[in-house]
């Protein structure tokens, strides 16, 4: 009878402890860390958001081309692509920011973390890696979500090589809005700089 009940006990206490160990697992450490299956809700969510925002960026530019060529486009860019960027971040109850090791706009200049991330990003592009899209999470209940930029043909227009995909004269304009820009000297396919879009737990 002794035997069977410490058999009885030995076995509620591989119980406890592989439920204990499964519970482990799926929950994280401490309030920063996110589980597995957190991981990919945000990496969808992100790159859901990540797509709707450059879809409504991209058809507004080129709508603005076929007004008025690249000069249009730069205006645009300059006057309207923030309000576009802002109401999307209500829509989705996040924070959408487009960010560089090499920012046109001031205001697109990357936080310590994002610098972080970015050049992580322009270490794999060196190596000929693949980038991939990654969260973070950071204090307050947020995730951050940090995908690629990269650049195609048509961004060469405006993020080219100068006197190449690059017109002297665009390019005037471009520092005529933003003077101290950084941006330009691209190929296709290059890193351009990625998506930094904020999202809530």
């Amino acid at each position: 009878m002794k035997n069977k009940t410490l058999s009885i006990l030995f076995f509620l206490l591989l119980i406890f402890f592989f439920w204990d160990c499964k519970q482990s697992n799926q929950q994280p450490k401490n309030e920063s860390e996110i589980t597995a299956e957190q991981k990919t809700i945000y990496l969808d969510k992100g790159k859901k958001i990540a797509a709707a925002t450059f879809t409504a960026l991209s058809q507004q530019l080129q709508k603005a081309v076929k007004e008025g060529g690249i000069p249009n486009a730069i205006q645009y860019c300059n006057l309207a692509a923030y309000p576009i960027t802002d109401s999307l971040s209500q829509a989705h109850q996040a924070v959408i920011r487009r960010t560089s090791l090499k920012n046109r706009n001031p205001e697109n200049k990357a936080t310590e973390l994002e610098r972080v991330v970015l050049e992580n990003f322009e270490k794999k592009a060196e190596e000929g890696q693949p980038i991939k899209p990654v969260i973070k999470p950071l204090e307050g209940q947020k995730i951050a979500f940090y995908a690629p930029i990269n650049v195609n043909g048509f961004c060469l227009n405006c993020h080219g090589k100068l006197g190449e995909t690059l017109t002297d004269e665009n390019y005037q304009l471009i520092k005529k809005h933003y003077p101290e820009d950084k941006a330009i000297g691209y190929v296709s396919g290059a890193l351009r700089g990625m998506w930094s879009i904020q999202l809530t737990k």
